[in-house]
């Protein structure tokens, strides 16, 4: 592997990494109830629930996280806003 194939590896696995909501929280700073409000609402981003039952382990992928704040962005065109 060279040094190219071996950055876009790392960066394609931090990509795709798997946070906790507590994760999620340090380092994107959305409160782990409104994590769990969003959930159960349908609003928030993609998650993964490891285990069943209502009590079961919930990971985000890091990349799903982003694709759901890019589609939240509101892109300013010097309009009034709607």
């Amino acid at each position: 592997m060279n040094d190219r194939t071996t950055r876009a590896a790392i960066e394609k696995a931090i990509a795709d990494e798997l946070l906790s909501p507590r994760r999620v929280q340090e380092e994107y700073g959305f409160n782990t109830q409104t994590l769990a409000n969003w959930r159960w609402t349908g609003m928030g981003p993609d998650y993964i629930k490891q285990t069943p039952g209502r009590g079961g382990r919930i990971k985000y992928r890091r990349s799903a996280i982003e694709a759901w704040l890019q589609a939240q962005t509101v892109i300013q065109t010097g309009g009034a806003a709607a």
